[in-house]
């Protein structure tokens, strides 16, 4: 897939309506262009800025000002141009919306709360998805393959800047297969791997934001169900195509 494909997309992949395998296909040309990287990051910025929530405050007016004159600069006179390159083409609008959005968010004051709105609508949920999906083709599943929580979890060390939680839940069903090291919502996050049958569950887990602690949130998307929390300052997804309640279940374990 090629930028042009990508950029054509990129909307659509940032709002997690895309099938897995083209999905997948992005998120592997994502980790080599980084142009397009950068211009994912524009669009990531610009929905969180709408999902997470923003403090109701009104900006004075010089701030208003800056943003309006901001806006000015990426639209540009209307006079006759050159006609931009089809990734040009693609990448300008996304400008103006980031703008746009402030002048509104700035302007009346809009309070957005994402506190309980599903997370399977989020760009990380995709992320998640996308790398729980290619987690499972050939050599991909564990970094380090063991069944052995004390293997495990000093693996993780001087890999990542926080230690994941590695229980051992082999009586209760879930037994442990390993761990590795994933990119996930910009930064390195622990993956630890478990099985159950012939299932596979992914937990991904980094340090989360200034957020509070949150019940695990159940989604499902294009097939497989995602389970969302956060407890003691770190941020869980637990992704697998097991039913709903079994990982649910998982999850009670797990927390």
């Amino acid at each position: 897939m090629n930028s042009a494909h990508v950029g054509e997309q990129l909307s659509a992949y940032v709002d997690g309506e895309l099938p897995p395998d083209v999905a997948l296909e992005i998120a592997d040309h994502l980790t080599s262009c980084a142009e397009c990287a950068r211009d994912y990051e524009t669009m990531l910025t610009t929905v969180r800025l709408a999902r997470e929530g923003l403090v109701r405050e009104h900006a004075p007016d010089v701030l208003r000002a800056r943003i309006r004159a901001s806006l000015r600069e990426e639209t540009g006179p209307t006079v006759a141009r050159v006609a931009p390159s089809p990734r040009r083409a693609w990448r300008i609008p996304w400008n103006v919306v980031a703008a746009a959005l402030m002048i509104a968010v700035v302007s009346s004051g809009l309070t957005i709360v994402a506190g309980n709105r599903r997370a399977s609508d989020s760009p990380v949920a995709q992320e998640v998805l996308a790398s729980h999906i290619r987690s499972l083709m050939p050599e991909h599943l564990t970094d380090v393959r063991s069944n052995d929580t004390h293997n495990v979890k000093p693996w993780f060390n001087g890999r990542l800047d926080f230690s994941p939680t590695v229980p051992r839940l082999e009586e209760q069903g879930f037994p442990l297969l390993g761990g590795r090291v994933d990119y996930v919502n910009g930064r390195s996050v622990a993956v630890v791997v478990y099985g159950r049958r012939q299932h596979v569950i992914n937990v991904f887990s980094w340090p989360a934001g200034p957020d509070g602690a949150t019940a695990p949130s159940p989604q499902t998307k294009n097939g497989y169900n995602l389970e969302h929390w956060r407890q003691d300052g770190v941020e869980h997804w637990a992704v697998s195509d097991l039913n709903s309640a079994e990982l649910r279940q998982f999850v009670s374990l797990l927390r």
